[in-house]
């Protein structure tokens, strides 16, 4: 990178007095990087400890030289990628952030200084700085490690980290409690660029103005790309930079025309660049939020790194805050396969370092995701009036299929739920049949979009809301587990859930073709290898289906709960129990004529769903029994009311086959026992 791109206004104007460090002897491998274990090797056949195995506390890190930051750097980036390649994980977005949270830690003193991190992709190497090195071997297991940031897991997460935008707002709030309180520290918020696009970050940050808030320091990590490629008009700004062929143009003709000038006019023509680039510099929008800008920097040189934040910490002691360091940094860096492949390589399964390639998978049943892109775009053939938005979600949602088949109908708004709502809603309102494929933990951002401006208008507008239930490994801020609750109270809408990927292509052509709001919910991973009909037809609005009938007991399944219903049913047959199962879809509007109908007939009633307990489908069912009299025993088994942790699964929550039969089992004792005590 030239010196064009040395911070404005923090960087001396004499070259800094600690050189970079020399990069380190071990050859690097071929993948472009240098292998944890050769790195480690010394000629005495022991193992050479890295720097970074002496840092269980950045007050360790504090210990060393400046010469030293860069060495642990990169010890932490080769610890990353060891680790990470054996237990998956988010890796391009950590390898891309490794010297500013190094130098950070180091610069700053943290925890009295609080480190707030956006979403929490790249937070591996404040991990390996705050004493969690060992445990990244249980990362994103029940009980280990979580891939975010949790309050719980360490004193240096000062804020829970998984839905992107919240930094800037979160750290505002400390800096104001920490004034309030009396109590000394700076706050830094690190933010990806991809993360800029969410509304609330420009919302703090123009809060942060008015306030002038001395003891804030945004640092932008301008990566050039979120987790699919960046989009809109703020995206295109950041990453121009100065690159636009007129600015270039510019730059050229003011040399030529000075150079043949005589005197210092060269002196001058440099100050002509200069003037021109702070003219077309994105700092002119930060300035304009009452921030100071610094920037842009080359946020993988350490030296440059370690003085721009050294200076910016001291222009804060001086009451000049609140500032903003914009940082160009690579994601993926430091690693080839990384560099050449981000999205590839931003959340990850075991792959080889040296080659970059992937653990071999089983083949695997077509999953959830490319069942409802395919449909998708079998309908938009049909129907020129669906259209497809995602909020940077196109691969995760199985968009980026649709947007290679029907470009001009896809539409990425970026972080931006609540834009994508109302975007959707404003499409509906003219006619079109816009399909908003959002993660169901993420709709939650926009409900009062959905609310106001989709269920209140009764627009048409398509909801499919995938990640729906249990998500292993990516824990509580991704489980979705509410959107049965949040979205069945609501006036209009029809909420909907398969059981299995071939009634997934059928309710979706039923949400679809509804004149009006649709949600429908589906999991995470593959199907369970059903059929898939080559026909999509539409499913009658609220009509459930009875796979088997039965005299003792019924289980009232929906979603992904269904197939275990049936199980635990053949189970419960052996036994001389005689349990009915019905595959619910939907949640409303209810079949009240097949639930009261049933409900009327056997002993015992259970509802099973993978969403919270509280709200949802049970306790829909509960209030249609209440509403029409129907006194018998019922259990609802879903979620329990608290925060679920990653690595949980049905199999751990009560949810599962063999919670069924035993809820079966225990509600018919129960009953046989009242029966008895009102014989006697």
């Amino acid at each position: 990178m030239s010196d064009e791109n040395q911070p404005l206004s923090a960087l001396p104007s004499t070259p800094p007095s600690t050189p970079p460090s020399a990069p380190r002897s071990t050859p690097p491998s071929a993948t472009g990087t240098t292998p944890a274990s050769d790195a480690t090797a010394s000629a005495s056949g022991e193992s050479e400890r890295p720097l970074l195995y002496g840092i269980e506390r950045p007050s360790d890190l504090r210990k060393l030289g400046r010469d030293q930051v860069e060495e642990v750097a990169e010890d932490i980036r080769q610890e990353i990628l060891s680790r990470v390649s054996q237990t998956g994980g988010h890796l391009a977005s950590s390898l891309g952030a490794v010297e500013l949270i190094t130098a950070i830690h180091y610069v700053f003193d943290t925890p009295t200084d609080r480190l707030i991190l956006d979403v929490g992709h790249q937070g591996y190497p404040h991990k390996m700085l705050t004493g969690r090195r060992e445990d990244f071997e249980t990362i994103g297991q029940r009980g280990g490690m979580s891939k975010f940031l949790r309050r719980t897991e360490s004193e240096y997460d000062h804020f829970g980290a998984g839905h992107a935008g919240t930094s800037i707002s979160s750290a505002l709030g400390m800096a104001r409690a920490k004034m309030h309180q009396g109590e000394d520290g700076v706050v830094i918020a690190l933010i990806g660029d991809g993360s800029m696009t969410a509304g609330m970050a420009f919302e703090a940050l123009n809060h942060a103005g008015d306030l002038g808030e001395k003891n804030l320091i945004v640092v932008l990590n301008d990566n050039e790309m979120s987790i699919d490629p960046n989009v809109g008009a703020l995206s295109s700004y950041l990453s121009r930079k100065l690159s636009a062929p007129m600015v270039r143009r510019m730059k050229g003709w003011a040399r030529e025309f000075l150079s043949g000038m005589p005197g210092d006019m060269l002196h001058w023509a440099r100050k002509a660049e200069e003037s021109l680039k702070v003219f077309f510099s994105p700092g002119l929008l930060f300035e304009a939020l009452g921030f100071r800008y610094v920037g842009p920097i080359q946020g993988h040189r350490m030296d440059i790194v370690l003085e721009t934040f050294e200076n910016v910490k001291q222009m804060v002691a001086d009451g000049s805050g609140p500032v903003l360091i914009h940082a160009i940094t690579e994601k993926g860096h430091g690693y080839g396969p990384a560099e050449a492949d981000p999205l590839k390589y931003h959340g990850v399964g075991q792959f080889d370092v040296d080659s970059g390639k992937f653990a071999a998978k089983k083949a695997a049943h077509p999953t959830y995701t490319n069942v409802f892109s395919d449909t998708l775009i079998q309908m938009a053939r049909d129907d020129e009036r669906i259209v497809a938005i995602t909020a940077a979600m196109a691969s995760g949602t199985g968009l980026d299929r649709f947007q290679r088949a029907l470009p001009k109908r896809f539409y990425d708004v970026g972080i931006a739920e609540q834009h994508a709502v109302t975007f959707a809603a404003g499409l509906a309102a003219e006619g079109m049949k816009p399909v908003a494929a959002i993660y169901s933990t993420f709709l939650q951002r926009a409900y009062d979009q959905v609310v106001h401006d989709v269920c209140l208008q009764n627009l048409d507008v398509t909801f499919a809301l995938d990640r729906a239930g249990l998500v292993g490994a990516d824990g509580a801020t991704h489980q979705g587990l509410f959107d049965f609750a949040y979205l069945r109270m609501l006036p209009n809408a029809v909420v909907m859930a398969p059981k299995d990927e071939n009634e997934l292509q059928h309710l979706l052509a039923t949400a679809i073709q509804y004149p009006g709001p649709a949600a429908i919910r589906f999991p995470r991973g593959s199907g369970i290898g059903a059929a898939l009909d080559p026909d999509v037809k539409q499913i009658p609005l609220g009509e459930a289906e009875l796979l088997r009938d039965g005299d003792d007991a019924a289980i009232l399944a929906i979603g992904n709960t269904v197939h275990p219903a049936l199980e635990a049913a053949g189970e419960l047959a052996a036994e001389g129990v005689s349990s009915a199962v019905l595959n619910a879809r939907f949640v409303k509007p209810l079949d009240r004529e097949r639930i009261l109908d049933l409900a009327r007939r056997v002993k015992v009633l259970i509802t099973v769903e993978e969403h919270s307990a509280m709200g949802g489908f049970g306790s829909a069912v509960l209030e249609l029994l209440a509403e029409e009299g129907v006194v018998m025993p019922v259990r609802i088994l879903g979620i329990p009311d608290e925060l679920i942790e990653h690595g949980e699964s049905a199999a751990t929550l009560g949810i599962a086959q063999i919670d069924m039969q035993r809820a079966v089992r225990g509600l018919l004792s129960e009953s046989r026992g009242a029966d008895a005590t009102r014989g006697d």
